[in-house]
């Protein structure tokens, strides 16, 4: 595979998920996907668009993707929770595509994530997450209460409900 490093591709993703070119919104969906399928995550964060003839890096403010739309299906450990992307891409929480909920560091919100692919998460956007809150679980891990959700057979932590990490 022959890669000329092309530094940077002007291209970049903001919080919200809207690809751009040089400060200019891409409109046409089948061209960001195109681009979302060649975009890779190297082991020190960087975001490349890599193609058989060239590697070229773009700046993502956040995460590549924003996950728009739950479906959930089912209860308790047989519950599943699958997530549209932005992109239209489905992915099925669980071991293979785990939630993580980090706080934002200027609000100290919370912060859900969900892996996509190859070290690429979507954010899920705020309703999203609320819904997931909604259908959550309360459950004790260590004196703690915590509220989760159930996909694919794995419980996945939304917050704590008590103790020094519960939300004011």
């Amino acid at each position: 595979m022959f890669e000329n490093i092309c530094g940077d591709f002007g291209l970049s993703i903001r919080r919200d998920g809207t690809w751009y070119y040089r400060g200019s919104p891409i409109g046409r969906m089948p061209l960001v996907k195109l681009f979302a399928s060649v975009l890779r995550r190297d082991d020190a964060g960087d975001y490349w668009l890599i193609t058989p003839a060239e590697k070229g890096r773009i700046e993502v403010e956040d995460v590549p993707f924003l996950a728009v739309a739950a479906d959930i299906a089912g209860e308790g450990r047989e519950q599943t929770v699958r997530l549209r992307t932005n992109l239209d891409e489905i992915v099925t929480v669980g071991r293979d595509h785990p939630l993580r909920v980090a706080s934002d560091p200027m609000t100290g919100a919370p912060a859900p994530y969900v892996l996509v692919r190859d070290r690429l998460e979507a954010r899920l956007a705020r309703p999203v997450f609320y819904e997931l809150v909604e259908r959550g679980v309360e459950r004790d891990e260590g004196g703690q209460r915590i509220l989760g959700i159930w996909s694919g057979g794995e419980f996945f932590r939304l917050g704590a409900l008590d103790g020094p990490e519960a939300a004011p």
